[in-house]
């Protein structure tokens, strides 16, 4: 048989059936409603069920089941007291519903579907608001995830993680439709993704409203992805909601609320000038996990190549003068130097070739110790450190982690890289915008390199400093800022102000925000005025979105166990009156107007979520079983999710495969098999590899082949490589050398040429190197540019103008 997750020894169907997303995008934040369709097809009472991820930054805001005829909605209580609830509506024989954030990661929803008599239908609604972050290119980018990869749980830590079926794509029991529909102040220029879509739809003339549907057939292979892209993207804009009619003056559901999207443009003349100092650390995970193909192509390029790739680009494009040093981790750290050294030739060599024979081979991903380790050693005067990490972001103890980068945002930058489908928005997220950088996420066929590039030019980027925000009202008003206050501004990077307003104000009545900062010691101000009047029909997104921000700093802000008491209750307290979850909330339906007594022992059933093929990145969870219904494993809490079998049998995880044969120690269940780990199938949270399964690695890219070749200062070398690298044999470049010109500055001039006639397409990758370039060729003061140029076109087959290599 097919070891395609967890099916019952008759092979039954789960009860999930289909998934219906409805997305309404409103500039840069949106409101996303999932309904989940369950039927019980089996003669007995089912209980279903069903993790899932959402974005870490999300705030759940209704969650309601329509059981038959009868529709019934969900309040928010303390997390405790409605898992009790719950399991009262169980025993009693009531249908119930319980959505609950996990404990260790806020990205993991875990939903169960309670008493469903057989024969029934159920339609479970979930809603949630969320911003939408910008990309590199200025696009907003949305994800809905359609995989979940286990959660590594760290040596030594409590309780287990969360654990879900992977079954391949094909298997997928349950079908999507997935729909969104955008508006904002400015016209929609183009909407795409990495799935197929029906064409973009237009719903007026001036083009500021739009929608889009998934094509039919879509393959559960990948996260459904999408980027919108607006016209004067940069623009700064206020919206203002009204408060809730229902909700009580003085209240942040009750006042209205304004959320101001800044986007400050730098002076070119100070933009032009990169940092030339800095302390560069990269974190680059080398867990087994990272041994994954990067995307669902055919070819087989997996994450630690692709960062092994990206630490080159990195390296050359690091500007002389800085230091730098690189760890990996997995369940151990190690570094290439002892303390960050400083960057020249012979340290950029040393690393490279260490950093040649990184495989992913140092087992689990424990990124606290290598994180201490970092932040333990003393920062290099004027040499502001920016810290780059990357990782798949398969981690149990996410807040810890996030915990320790705020402890320390005093000290550095914090750049984050969320690799594969799988990668964490909490853990990624999270660093990110508490180490005062910018989150990249790489999924889908992205290629890592020209986003870590673009994040290695924000580092470049002089600090802002001394950031203000002061707001100007009518007399009457007041406001209430509660977002946290801008510490980092980069060139093209959103900053997102939540704020109460309180007081009586005319409709006509205008407020103002003026944020004020220094840039490489020139003073800067933008300003903002809006009207006060509440945008009409807007729902409560804005508000909504304020309090999830809200009570992400109360969760983050305590620091010992009486402000966790005191940070608990003021959470419960909001999370129940903005109807938003939190960790220490859940949302709870029990449907009392159910008279019939349910008969039968209950089922329990685990919903499969959609694996890749292929690749080791998506696991099945062995933890999920048919049973009475029963608390029987104190490892999940009670939840009935993980089955004490599995873990005596000392496996954690097996990974879907098209073809694995059954294999008499799983109890037919296909999960145990001899070709699956022949394949690199993962097994206690290790890597089995067949050595002679493993292809070949494909030729190096003749990009990268080029750019190895290139010297930290700046300049290439005249030799057999470089003609190589060129497609040209050593005596056709010897040979068109002009006279005058000097080997190194003829050899930096054909690589430019090619950069620019051959690879426009991957600028993005090769620009700060090139830029390395051209300022040690101006500093050569060489007399024979032009010659070079005109002799290098020739000989390449380009038509590269000097002034387009800023010659």
């Amino acid at each position: 048989m097919d070891c395609c997750g967890l099916l019952t020894l008759q092979k039954e169907p789960v009860p999930l059936k289909s998934i219906e997303v409805e997305l309404e995008v409103r500039d840069h934040v949106a409101t996303v409603v999932s309904t989940l369709n369950y039927e019980n097809k089996e003669d007995k009472p089912l209980e279903a069920v069903f993790v899932f991820p959402l974005p870490g930054d999300a705030a759940v805001c209704h969650f309601s089941a329509q059981i038959g005829q009868t529709q019934i909605v969900a309040e928010v209580k303390e997390k405790q007291k409605a898992r009790e609830e719950y399991d009262d509506a169980l025993s009693s024989g009531q249908q119930a519903f319980l959505l609950e954030e996990s404990d260790e990661s806020p990205d993991i929803f875990s939903l169960r579907v309670g008493s469903l008599p057989p024969g029934e239908s159920a339609s479970i609604r979930l809603e949630y608001v969320i911003e939408l972050a910008v990309q590199a290119d200025d696009g907003l980018r949305f994800c809905l995830p359609a995989v979940l990869n286990p959660r590594y749980q760290p040596q030594g830590s409590e309780g287990a993680g969360v654990q879900v079926t992977s079954v391949p794509a094909s298997l997928v029991p349950y079908s999507l439709s997935f729909s969104a529909r955008v508006s904002s102040p400015r016209p929609i220029s183009k909407v795409e993704s990495n799935c197929s879509l029906d064409p973009l739809q237009y719903l007026n003339t001036d083009q500021t409203q739009a929608t889009v549907k998934l094509a039919a057939g879509h393959k559960f292979d990948r996260d459904v992805e999408l980027l919108i892209y607006y016209k004067d993207a940069h623009q700064p804009t206020a919206v203002v909601e009204a408060g809730q009619a229902s909700a009580e003056p003085g209240s942040l559901m009750g006042d209205p609320v304004v959320m101001v999207s800044l986007y400050p443009e730098f002076p070119q003349s100070v933009m032009s000038s990169k940092a030339s100092c800095g302390e560069f650390v990269f974190l680059v995970d080398r867990s087994g996990s990272m041994d994954c193909a990067t995307n669902n192509s055919e070819q087989q390029e997996t994450r630690i190549s692709s960062a092994r790739d990206t630490l080159l680009l990195l390296l050359k494009s690091l500007p002389m003068g800085c230091y730098f040093n690189i760890y990996s981790f997995g369940s151990s750290y190690e570094h290439i130097f002892s303390k960050s050294v400083e960057y020249g030739e012979k340290t950029m060599e040393e690393a490279l070739k260490k950093v040649e024979k990184m495989e992913a081979d140092l087992g689990g991903t424990e990124i606290l110790e290598p994180l201490k380790h970092i932040y333990s050693q003393p920062c290099i005067q004027n040499q502001p450190r920016q810290l780059f990490v990357f990782t798949d972001g398969e981690v149990g103890n996410t807040k810890e982690v996030i915990d320790l980068v705020k402890k320390n945002s005093g000290s550095h930058r914090c750049f984050s890289f969320g690799i594969g489908e799988g990668a964490s928005s909490a853990l990624i997220n999270g660093m990110a915008k508490e180490g005062g950088g910018h989150a990249q996420f790489i999924t889908g066929t992205d290629r890592m390199q020209p986003k870590v590039m673009q994040s290695l030019r924000f580092s470049l980027q002089p600090a802002v400093e001394d950031v203000s925000v002061t707001w100007d009202l009518p007399k009457g008003s007041t406001v209430t800022v509660l977002s946290p206050p801008i510490t980092t501004i980069f060139q093209g990077k959103r900053s997102l102000i939540y704020a109460q307003l309180t007081g009586q104000s005319s409709e006509a009545a205008e407020g103002c925000v003026t944020v004020k900062y220094s840039l490489a010691g020139h003073p800067s101000e933008n300003q903002l005025h809006f009207s006060l009047r509440p945008a009409e029909n807007s729902g409560l997104i804005v508000h909504r979105l304020a309090a999830r921000t809200l009570i992400c700093l109360l969760e983050m802000e305590a620091e010992n166990n009486e402000e966790k008491r005191r940070s608990k209750k003021k959470v419960v307290q909001l999370s129940v009156q903005s109807g938003v979850s939190s960790s220490f909330t859940a949302f709870i339906v029990v449907n009392t107007d159910n008279n019939k007594e349910i008969q039968g022992p209950l089922l329990h059933r685990d919903i499969p979520m959609a694996g890749l093929m292929k690749c080791a990145a998506t696991p099945c969870c062995l933890a999920a079983y048919s049973s009475s219904f029963s608390r029987d494993s104190d490892d999940d809490g009670g939840f009935g999710l993980f089955d004490d079998a599995c873990f005596d049998r000392g496996v954690r995880y097996c990974y879907a495969t098209d073809d694995c044969e059954e294999s008499d120690d799983d109890g037919g269940f296909g999960l145990f098999d001899d070709a699956c780990s022949d394949r690199g199938l993962c097994f206690g949270g290790g890597l089995v590899r067949n050595k002679a399964a493993v292809p070949e690695q494909p030729p190096r890219d003749p990009l990268l082949q080029l750019v190895s070749l290139q010297k930290a200062s700046g300049c290439w070398l005249l030799d057999p490589a470089l003609a190589a690298a060129l497609g040209k044999t050593n005596e056709e470049v010897e040979k068109s050398k002009p006279e005058k010109a000097s080997s190194e500055v003829w050899a930096t001039i054909l690589a430019l040429i090619w950069l620019h006639g051959f690879k426009m397409d991957a600028k993005d990758e090769w620009e700060l190197l090139a830029a390395k370039a051209v300022s040690w060729l101006s500093a050569q003061k060489a007399p024979s540019v032009t010659e070079c140029v005109e002799a290098g076109n020739i000989l390449l087959g380009c038509s590269v103008q000097k002034t387009a290599l800023d010659l």
